[in-house]
């Protein structure tokens, strides 16, 4: 019996085995589907899925054989995984030098005749074989190869899409972690940052009315410019805070719900003093089966958008909904100063703002626009400026039914 040859790359092989995380696992059909078929298709008892570790040969798959695991250095495929290429065929093991006194051919299984092919990965490393045994001398044809082939294919493939999942579940596991992470860290910062801010908004109100006789116009502008700063940190801090909860806003449960209901308990929420004309069309109903708090934060976002940027005399926002095969188009129209063309995109991107403060003097923060598209992104849908300077805004986004 001649041992096989370790590869040049072994070491190398080894460790890529070890990234898929298959060795040792239960049984799954879509392996043994193909043990099956190539048994039928070369006409022989045994068919094996093969992977080869430093020390045995073990078997993902095993038709037509009770053992799970051989040692190494009597195995086939051993010496299979050395040509990458090729089937590696014996046709009939008692006459050939390298196997005839090995004991799996003296012995059950009684390995006559085989044939491998070997499963390489994407990178090159051959990390076993598909095999076919048969307790007799024989062959195979031409067609039979090429199935074998094929179907060692299909292995190559279930091992790679196995291995991208344990990749993905593995980054998801690691985002949801550093997410946690990141909740945590946000919500204790934010209570360390805005004690002392309201501290400070506080006691300048406070001061200011204790010692407004004894301050001079410019002590009491300063005084009153703290406070306010003070205030604006703290709604920032709010919005970032809002912002960063977005992704736990979409892991909600869904519902059906309809959109002009949703719409209607917003209005008196945007619109309290009813300053502000709402129009929504068409009339009649429309459902849809989505997270109903995130679409209630992405209308809320985009009317007050367009209440506080407005510069028209009489505020006019129009809510057209179409009710489509795949998705709902919600379009919010405002009557606004528009928006120029060049910062149709920028507006969506987070801290970003394009005018220096809304017509309450107060500045933006550029969260509520990039809060929006990322709850709408979440979603399924997409999210677009239609719009030209001086003739208002529409912010037309989809959400998938």
């Amino acid at each position: 019996m001649i041992f096989p040859t370790i590869p040049s790359d072994e070491s190398k092989r080894l460790e890529i085995l070890k990234e898929y995380s298959i060795l040792d696992t239960l049984p799954e059909k879509e392996y043994d589907d193909i043990t099956l078929l190539a048994s039928q298709i070369c006409n022989t008892p045994i068919s094996l899925i093969s992977l080869i570790d430093n020390k045995r040969q073990w078997f993902k798959s095993h038709h037509g054989l009770d053992a799970t695991e051989t040692p190494k250095e009597v195995a086939f495929c051993a010496h299979a995984i050395n040509d990458k290429e090729h089937v590696f065929i014996v046709n009939d093991s008692r006459v050939d030098d390298r196997f005839h006194d090995n004991p799996l051919v003296t012995d059950d299984p009684f390995v006559i005749f085989y044939a491998g092919m070997p499963l390489v990965t994407s990178e090159g490393y051959a990390l076993g074989t598909l095999c076919v045994i048969d307790h007799e001398p024989r062959s195979l044809d031409d067609s039979q190869i090429r199935a074998l082939q094929a179907l060692s294919s299909q292995v190559g493939r279930l091992l790679e899409l196995r291995k991208k999942t344990k990749e993905l579940e593995t980054s998801i596991y690691e985002l949801e972690t550093q997410n946690k992470g990141l909740e945590r860290f946000a919500a204790v910062a934010a209570h360390d940052i805005k004690s002392p801010l309201s501290s400070i908004v506080m006691m300048s109100e406070l001061f200011t009315e204790e010692y407004a006789g004894q301050l001079d116009p410019t002590g009491a502008e300063l005084l009153k410019l703290i406070g306010s700063s003070s205030g604006k940190l703290i709604q920032l801090i709010d919005g970032i805070l809002e912002y960063s909860k977005n992704s736990k806003l979409l892991s909600g449960n869904r519902l059906d719900f309809s959109i002009h209901e949703l719409i209607s308990g917003l209005i008196p929420l945007v619109n309290a003093s009813n300053e502000v004309k709402i129009e929504v069309s068409p009339k009649q109903d429309i459902s849809i089966f989505s997270n109903k708090i995130a679409i209630e934060q992405i209308l809320l976002n985009l009317i007050i958008n367009g209440i506080k940027y407005n510069d028209k005399e009489k505020t006019v926002i129009s809510i057209v909904i179409e009710d489509r095969t795949a998705d709902v188009k919600i379009n919010v129209i405002d009557n606004g100063p528009g928006i120029f063309a060049n910062d149709k995109e920028r507006i969506f991107e987070i801290f970003e703002t394009t005018v220096a403060s809304d017509k309450y003097g107060e500045r933006g923060h550029g969260i509520g626009l990039a809060t929006v598209k990322n709850l709408v992104e979440g979603l399924g849908g997409t999210v677009q400026l239609i719009s030209k300077e001086g003739e208002g805004a529409n912010f037309e986004f989809t959400i998938r039914k």
